[in-house]
């Protein structure tokens, strides 16, 4: 899952704010890098960020959307805000990549009437706050148990399980020490039967390991997307999607080659 960020403060230092014609660009590099999907957001979650008003969210998203939808690849809209959801699957996109689990009110419904997928994330208060003093029991039985209640409240609102995608939310409400256990324990989510996203990529639990800026993780990036594949991720959503596709391209063929000794 390749990013395109139409924000003014991506903590990645990647957002491309309202520039429609560089938005395009980017995505289209990221198809031609080997994005299977792109994500588009138009509001950052970065730590410490402030709400974009709905209507400059959607001025920024449907001139992108309706360019990329074009290219035939699978578009996801990384949103929380309802009125926005109920634009984009108007618009025809295909997944709503929720922070937010769909806990605003009216979005259960929204993605429950229409056909698009979607992922519900873990996140312990809100971007603007999350990473204030987040605090668990057990972080990855917290996580889990929280993934099991908002999937059923998602069945309960009619949307079947085939539709659903899981994050355990990376950096979102969580110390260093609480995404390595997440990582170290993500088969722990296997038993809920979903595939399980994740999104480590640049992030600043990379930066607490390396001590670098979030533009130079990239390698820790991809060793963390690795680890997390190797752990039962199905779907990752990163920055830098070459060298991602490259090192589970390596990762896949050694795998493969296990399966067929004879």
């Amino acid at each position: 899952m390749g990013i395109v960020n139409l924000t003014d403060d991506s903590f990645s230092g990647d957002g491309l704010g309202s520039n429609v014609d560089q938005a395009i660009d980017h995505g289209l590099r990221l198809l031609k890098e080997g994005a299977d999907i792109l994500d588009i957001g138009a509001e950052s979650s970065r730590p410490g960020a402030h709400a974009v008003p709905v209507d400059m969210e959607i001025q920024r998203l449907l001139p992108v959307i309706r360019k990329l939808m074009d290219c035939g690849i699978p578009i996801s809209i990384d949103t929380t805000k309802p009125t926005v959801m109920r634009a984009v699957v108007d618009a025809g996109v295909d997944m709503i990549n929720d922070i937010n689990a769909l806990r605003a009110k009216g979005a259960l419904e929204i993605v429950a009437t229409s056909k698009v997928a979607v992922c519900l994330m873990h996140m312990q208060g809100s971007p603007a706050t999350m990473q204030a003093a987040p605090q668990y029991v057990d972080v990855v039985a917290d996580v889990r148990s929280f993934l099991m209640e908002r999937t059923a409240a998602a069945n309960a609102a009619g949307i079947l399980r085939d539709r659903i995608v899981i994050d355990p939310g990376f950096g979102f409400g969580k110390t260093l020490d609480h995404n390595l256990a997440l990582l170290r324990h993500l088969r722990d989510l296997e038993p809920l039967g979903l595939p399980v996203l994740v999104g480590m990529s640049r992030k600043s639990m990379l930066g607490s390991l390396t001590g670098r800026d979030s533009g130079e993780r990239v390698s820790a990036g991809i060793a963390a997307h690795v680890l997390a594949v190797q752990r039962g991720a199905r779907v990752v959503r990163t920055h830098d999607v070459a060298a991602t596709v490259d090192a589970l391209t390596l990762v896949n063929a050694v795998d493969r080659s296990d399966d067929n000794r004879c």
